[in-house]
């Protein structure tokens, strides 16, 4: 990086982060955490990035000075969304243009010490219990710049914490959303499940307006304890003028479960910085990705599994689907330490071009340091082939619902390992959006 650095351009100056900090409301401790972190921040900003996680991300029209926190609170009654009215939720929460509506929680819930609702104020109330995680265990602020960008400026945030041996049968809902211009909202994620503890989260990005640009920097950050289970879904469909950057940690313990599924729809850009973090004996983690790249969109995944311990397993399944001229790249690794035997770990990545002029870059890899282990991965690319579309059309099939049935197929694989219905009912309608077949929101 050149000498003369232009913070306003990629990040956030001195006197920006200042303004920010007159703006909040809250205790020493999360202020003093704010000022390490951004101390931080300004640090990394005069490093390069991974050259290995980011030479495929073109950042050069990135322009940070556009984007601003949000002073004034939106409603998000009008707000259009894909999950939220789908089924019934024993909790729902709203964070829009980085400030935190009112949480629902079903008093069954909430009686059996289940906390759900706004980060900033269940941190304060319970800093005790919630501190030790919060940005200490699945992400740290010095993990790169982004993640110590969100350490310093995080606005709002949903936080799911259930205690030891508590089973939540509903499915809690969280939506992020933006409506005005030129916001740029910094939302954190924290989920704790306590030792055979059992709960389900669905999450949701979305653009109100779909002239409206915006800004996300994320984190989610996943706890998963001794024979726990965590269900979690991130649906991402920010307009495609949205920059979406996000870290995103999950730790699993020994003999816990996680299965973990994204979805990116919608965003300019968007880069996910995703690790699974598989820390006790026997733990185990499922990870399933789709993708709906369209006109000039870029997505962009960085994904590790890191295996800790014995016995442990990982299964990771990303499909995309391109056309126009989108580009997707994903960038895959599994780490096995010393410590790890008799691990078994799989990725696989599979792409399908609609079109010429998309492009998929796929890269798997392994790095190995245990000698008795089973690790496996691949990666798949092609196009449509026009026999099939042909054939189709001789059937009396137009060449939309031909498509959509190439389609449907090739995500199938990914949509018979995701156990909530109202998740793939979602994502089936919202193809057939991506393909024109039928109007969905914010597609």
């Amino acid at each position: 990086m050149s000498a003369t650095l232009d913070i306003d351009r990629i990040g956030y100056s001195s006197e920006v982060f200042e303004d920010f900090l007159k703006s909040r409301s809250e205790p020493d401790w999360i202020m003093d955490a704010r000022r390490t972190a951004y101390a931080k921040y300004e640090e990394l900003l005069g490093e390069e990035l991974d050259p290995e996680e980011f030479k495929r991300v073109d950042l050069r029209i990135f322009n940070a000075a556009k984007f601003r926190p949000s002073e004034a609170a939106s409603n998000a009654d009008s707000i259009q969304t894909l999950l939220a009215n789908e089924t019934e939720y024993g909790g729902q929460i709203a964070h829009v243009d980085g400030h935190s509506g009112t949480a629902t929680l079903a008093d069954s819930i909430a009686e059996q010490g289940v906390l759900f609702g706004d980060l900033q104020t269940l941190l304060t109330e319970n800093r005790e219990t919630l501190e030790p995680y919060f940005l200490q265990q699945a992400v740290r602020p010095d993990a790169d710049r982004f993640a110590a960008w969100h350490a310093a400026f995080w606005t709002s945030g949903t936080l799911l914490y259930v205690p030891k041996g508590v089973t939540v049968d509903l499915p809690l809902h969280s939506l992020i959303a933006h409506t005005n211009d030129g916001v740029a909202d910094f939302g954190h994620t924290l989920i704790i499940v306590e030792d055979e503890a059992r709960a389900t989260l669905l999450e949701e990005t979305t653009s109100a307006d779909s002239d409206a640009s915006g800004l996300h920097v994320g984190c989610v950050e996943l706890i998963v304890g001794k024979h726990a289970n965590l269900r979690y879904v991130q649906l991402q469909n920010w307009n495609q003028k949205t920059w979406h950057f996000a870290h995103q940690g999950g730790n699993v313990d020994s003999e816990g479960s996680l299965q973990w599924t994204v979805v990116g729809l919608g965003s300019k850009l968007s880069h996910i910085h995703q690790d699974v973090n598989l820390n006790g004996r026997a733990a185990t983690a499922e990870v399933n990705g789709v993708t709906f790249a369209s006109n000039r969109q870029k997505i962009s995944y960085y994904t590790q599994q890191h295996h800790r311990q014995q016995g442990t397993h990982s299964d990771l399944l990303y499909k995309e689907v391109l056309r126009d001229d989108s580009r997707v790249i994903w960038r895959g690794m599994i780490k096995v330490d010393p410590a790890a035997q008799q691990t078994d770990g799989y990725q696989r990545s599979d792409a399908l071009m609609l079109s010429r002029d998309a492009r998929c870059d796929s890269i798997p890899g392994l790095e190995i340091e245990a000698d008795d282990v089973r690790c496996t991965h691949g990666a798949t690319t092609g196009r449509v082939d026009e026999e099939q579309i042909f054939y189709a059309q001789s059937r009396g099939i137009s060449e939309k619902e031909a498509m959509h049935m190439i389609v449907e197929g090739f995500f199938q694989q990914v949509y018979d390992r995701i156990p909530i219905e109202v998740v793939r009912e979602t994502l089936s309608r919202t193809v057939q959006g991506k393909l024109g077949i039928e109007a969905t929101a914010s597609v």
